[in-house]
């Protein structure tokens, strides 16, 4: 069924398919585009998958400064900049997506598509600020663009869709952790720390729901570039040096969007140094404010499961975080009696399960079928995700 494309714009992407996608994201940190090509089964719900190979490509530095300070709330110099900037983003994706079917060995035409999100630069799905209404989400890099590069047609755009329906097009990934996380035996969730922290729960019976809960990685990464020069905490030893201070924690915890029920979604430009720097009061020591910054994940992470599905068994964990221990044991600590282990134990590298996912949204597209769920983004349906780029 999902082989059969029911897409009819896009000629290249109804030909006899290898089961091949490429999935391509550069989330909220920016830290790298993660690739994917993964194999899904031919003709089958895609309950398993493969990934055939996954790697991340630095950013040119002066380009990923530039696309931190617009999602951290910065404005474009003007539309020619951000025009161009569209443009350089698309083909440094492009440029990802060449560099990896040449090292899996298969050449473009063994792949289906490209599932591409993008690089956010705002978020607003509560509405703009410019008047209070107009809601909208914005990531750029030309998928028109990006297949004529690659020579793979190519499935953008892919939030735009969702938000029009009256969702907030996050988290997308909730669909594709039901297909391949979901037991029948027990209360789950997938938990991706990346910049934003968001769960999908997975309950052995009932609705998945799917929500983002505030800052993992993006205030301490944001930190550790500004006292490390370093462009996140490995492993968080910077965190460990420090203690956490109650108050400073209080202050951060009083954020009212924490407390706002789901759906809900955000980003760098809510939750980033100038939020923290608000909350000062001056003479804290660096690693001070590391350590509380990592409490401040590790508790609304918790909280929020705690809210939402008080009897998980198992949380999976997946995105840069994964490789933060201290974050890691922090939420475990959090939540005891609950299993809390790498998406690794299941098959699916934590590395790349949202490029993995991107490619699983193209397979989608391409098939005519969804990519949202309502129950997560608070859509008013079900809607096929995303604009189809043909190849070139």
């Amino acid at each position: 069924m999902i082989e059969n494309s029911s897409v009819p714009a896009a000629g290249d992407v109804s030909k006899p398919s290898s089961g091949l996608y490429l999935g391509l994201i550069s989330g909220t940190s920016a830290d790298g585009i993660d690739a994917a090509l993964v194999r899904f089964q031919a003709g089958a719900e895609p309950t398993r998958c493969e990934l055939v190979l996954g790697r991340t490509y630095a950013w040119n530095e002066a380009l990923r400064e530039r696309l931190v300070a617009l999602g951290q709330g910065g404005d474009a110099r003007s539309l020619e900049e951000l025009g161009t900037l569209d443009i350089q983003v698309a083909e440094a994706f492009a440029d990802a997506a060449r560099a990896l079917i040449d090292e899996a060995g298969v050449s473009a035409g063994d792949v289906r598509a490209i599932g591409s999100h993008g690089q956010t630069v705002r978020h607003r799905p509560a509405g703009a600020r410019y008047d209070g209404q107009h809601p909208f989400t914005w990531q750029i890099g030309d998928g028109a663009v990006i297949a004529e590069r690659s020579g793979i047609a190519t499935v953008a755009d892919f939030r735009r869709r969702d938000v029009a329906a009256g969702g907030h097009g996050a988290p997308l990934m909730p669909a594709f952790h039901a297909a391949l996380l979901h037991s029948p035996d027990q209360d789950r969730a997938a938990l991706n720390l990346g910049g934003i922290a968001n769960f999908t729960l997975l309950p052995a019976r009932g609705e998945v729901r799917g929500f983002d809960t505030g800052p993992a990685n993006c205030l301490m990464d944001a930190w550790a570039l500004r006292h490390l020069g370093q462009a996140f905490d490995a492993d968080g030893a910077f965190a460990a040096q420090g203690q956490i201070d109650t108050a400073l924690l209080t202050r951060l915890l009083d954020e009212p969007w924490f407390a706002q029920p789901p759906p809900k979604s955000t980003g760098r430009e809510q939750f980033q140094l100038a939020w923290v720097e608000s909350r000062l009061r001056g003479g804290e020591r660096p690693q001070d404010v590391q350590a509380s910054l990592l409490e401040l994940s590790a508790i609304t992470i918790a909280d929020a499961l705690r809210a939402h599905q008080p009897a998980t068994k198992r949380v999976l964990v997946c995105g840069g975080g994964v490789r933060n221990r201290a974050l890691l044991d922090r939420l475990a600590a959090q939540l005891p009696g609950v299993v809390v282990e790498s998406t690794a134990a299941f098959g699916l590298d934590p590395d790349f399960v949202e490029a993995m996912g991107f490619a699983w949204l193209a397979r989608q597209t391409v098939a005519g079928l969804p990519g949202n769920l309502p129950s997560v983004t608070g859509a008013r349906g079900l809607r096929v995700l995303g604009t189809v780029h043909p190849a070139a």
